[in-house]
């Protein structure tokens, strides 16, 4: 079965109507998942930025936001990470990926060589690339 890593901003434009070409991009990805031929290794900090972005920026009520992390975490084929390998992190962050969010993506992606890393984010794939991680850019 092929894994995933999706950095926040994937679980961003699935949810919001912030970029519906990103949104209908993304879509297979999880309808995939959804139908237990992918998984999806996701790290809590990602879930936590995920969570702030919904309250802070796109101003979605905190019932809403519970419901949707809920359901997230209860999809089968969905695994939260809890693990941080701080060695790793420290690695790439703060040089060359200058995102502590996505210095710990990289390092779950190090964890998971098998998995491939999902993101819109041009240079953060970029740097990815270069660890020899395996990315999906859109």
């Amino acid at each position: 079965m092929k894994h995933y890593i999706f950095d926040t901003n994937a679980l961003i434009s699935f949810v919001t109507d912030r970029n519906p070409e990103q949104q209908e991009k993304i879509f297979p990805l999880f309808e995939s998942v959804g139908q237990l031929k992918a998984g999806v290794f996701c790290h809590q900090h990602v879930l936590t930025e995920f969570i702030f972005v919904l309250d802070r920026v796109y101003h979605v009520s905190k019932v809403e936001i519970v419901k949707m992390v809920s359901d997230l975490v209860a999809t089968p084929g969905i695994d939260v990470i809890h693990e941080i390998d701080f060695g790793n992190v420290f690695k790439y962050w703060p040089d060359p990926i200058q995102d502590f969010g996505d210095a710990i993506i990289a390092s779950v992606g190090i964890m998971h060589k098998s998995a491939t890393i999902v993101t819109f984010d041009k240079k953060f794939s970029s740097h990815l690339s270069t660890l020899g991680l395996r990315v999906h850019l859109f």
